[in-house]
């Protein structure tokens, strides 16, 4: 039955449509706090060393030697899809992307930081978490920054604000004057001696090649001389038993003794030749025994030869080192800048070694203590340290406190520690995204992974079964949640750089003794 609606219930519906946009458009203001401006600290910056990402306040500031240089608002991924908090590296750089997951999605000035996809690029930042698991970044800031950075750089993504602080501590690396200044003439004989080493081991190979096909054809001679030499015996003997049998006359015997005589010479000469080339055979393989023994040693005086220049070549390269209270294990990572025939570059992971922690049940917490500068011009001068903590536990001096590093991996290592060296310490395993196309990948097991775990990783990634996964479930986020987000900037609108003070004060709670108090502008 049809029923017409008058004027006063339209006036009502219209009432109630209009104030529940309100109502809906005034939630959305709450829900999207106003994105925080880009900010350029008022100094000269220097090399970026590390960018720290806030999933909490969605916004990443990146750092020199001497505090925050650049800081701009991102948008991280929804619920389901949320991009991964833990400890990264740059190991890519795409100036022109565009995704292989999202039908062909523009990501320019692509800096990547694990292999199944996670990257800070450009894209469209619309004042909340809104990506895939990427963090956006303003378009002209990441095309701003992508030339500014290396292949390697640390990037830590954190569920709150964090930021480097001051730090010093018995166990950080101190380089020594000589062993820093011998490197680089170390490394030239050494590169020399494992090219010299690889091209003598080439020609060994050959070698033994050579001589061992040389050896194969003279067995194959050898074994058809032994088959007619038996053949020859053979027909000595039948014949000799013929003619025999069959001699009636003295011209039939003699005829026979003839004949035999001349079956004796051929198989006298059988005899003669097999004889000799059981001698020559017998060399050969010698000979190839001897060539095969030669290409043994000198591939084993390569393999000496070119570990030893890759470490004289390593040593000039800043160093990291992970410490895992899952695993008791360390791990250390240098870049070898050589390019991977499937993308990226190759980092040395020769030294893995068990590691003391005392109390391992207990949590040590995710801290990244970096080398940022050294503290004099000489290349003795001890090393600048900072911390970052992005994870509850330990503080960061009571969490090296309980570590003992094995004293043959920090004759290895410390020694030549040079500036952007690191220390991670954690209380997780690597991800299985760090291989040799990676420095080290790291992802906090206590807060959402979606974003990491619906891509399909470089090898197999095992899902955190107690963890949301909604992301890998699903493609689509069954709801976008709003992050919130801070945007307190201080003066000129970049209040968080600080300078030293050298009379070591607590900079929080959690910092301890050996942290150092810093001043805001």
């Amino acid at each position: 039955m049809r029923r017409d609606i008058g004027f006063p219930t339209i006036v009502t519906l219209a009432a109630m449509a209009t104030l529940t946009a309100l109502t809906a458009d005034a939630m959305a203001r709450q829900a999207r706090p106003a994105p925080t401006t880009e900010a350029t600290a008022p100094r000269e910056a220097g090399e970026p060393i590390m960018a720290i990402v806030s999933i909490g306040s969605q916004q990443v500031t990146f750092y020199d030697a001497d505090g925050g240089i650049l800081r701009a608002p991102v948008s991280t991924g929804t619920t389901g899809r949320e991009t991964p908090a833990g400890v990264f590296a740059i190991i890519e750089k795409d100036k022109d992307h565009h995704s292989t997951l999202y039908d062909d999605a523009w990501m320019p000035n692509m800096q990547r930081i694990t292999w199944n996809g996670i990257a800070l690029h450009g894209g469209p930042l619309p004042g909340y978490a809104a990506s895939h698991g990427c963090v956006r970044m303003p378009y002209g800031f990441a095309e701003k920054l992508f030339d500014k950075t290396r292949i390697g750089m640390r990037v830590i993504i954190s569920p709150n604000d964090a930021a480097p602080v001051e730090f010093s501590h018995p166990a950080l690396f101190v380089p020594n004057a000589e062993a820093v200044a011998a490197a680089p003439a170390r490394a030239e004989p050494l590169v020399r001696e494992a090219a010299e080493a690889a091209k003598t081991a080439d020609e060994a190979k050959k070698a033994a090649a050579t001589a061992a096909r040389e050896a194969a054809l003279l067995t194959a001679s050898l074994r058809k001389l032994e088959w007619l030499k038996s053949r020859a015996d053979a027909a000595e003997l039948a014949f000799v038993d013929k003619a025999l049998a069959a001699a009636e006359t003295d011209q039939a015997k003699a005829h026979a003794e003839e004949l035999k005589q001349k079956a004796a010479a051929t198989a006298a000469e059988a005899g003669t030749q097999l004889d000799r080339a059981k001698a020559d055979a017998k060399s050969k393989l010698d000979a190839a025994a001897a060539a095969n023994e030669a290409a043994k040693a000198a591939e084993t005086k390569k393999a000496a030869a070119a570990k030893a220049a890759s470490e004289a070549k390593l040593a000039l390269e800043p160093v990291s080192v992970y410490i895992s209270r899952a695993t008791q294990k360390l791990y250390v990572r240098r870049n070898t800048h050589k390019r991977s025939p499937d993308g990226g570059e190759v980092f040395d992971a020769t030294i893995e070694a068990p590691v003391t922690i005392r109390n391992p049940d207990k949590p040590i917490g995710t801290h990244v203590f970096t080398a940022v500068a050294r503290n004099g011009a000489g290349l003795g001068a001890s090393l600048r340290w900072t911390a970052v903590t992005i994870d509850n536990g330990d503080d960061a001096k009571d969490a090296l406190d309980r570590i003992t590093i094995p004293q043959d991996v920090l004759d290895r290592i410390a020694p030549t520690a040079l500036p952007r060296s690191s220390i991670i310490v954690s209380d997780e395993p690597l991800s299985r995204e760090t291989n040799y196309r990676t420095e080290f990948v790291a992802v906090l097991n206590n807060q959402p992974q979606g974003g990491f775990l619906m891509r399909r990783p470089t090898v197999n990634v095992p899902v955190a079964r107690n963890q949301p996964q909604g992301g890998f479930v699903m493609r689509r986020p069954t709801v976008n949640v709003p992050v919130a987000s801070g945007n307190e900037w201080g003066n000129n609108g970049f209040g968080f750089f600080y300078q030293r003070n050298w009379n070591s004060q607590p900079a929080s709670p959690r910092a301890g003794q050996y942290y150092m108090q810093q001043r805001w502008w």
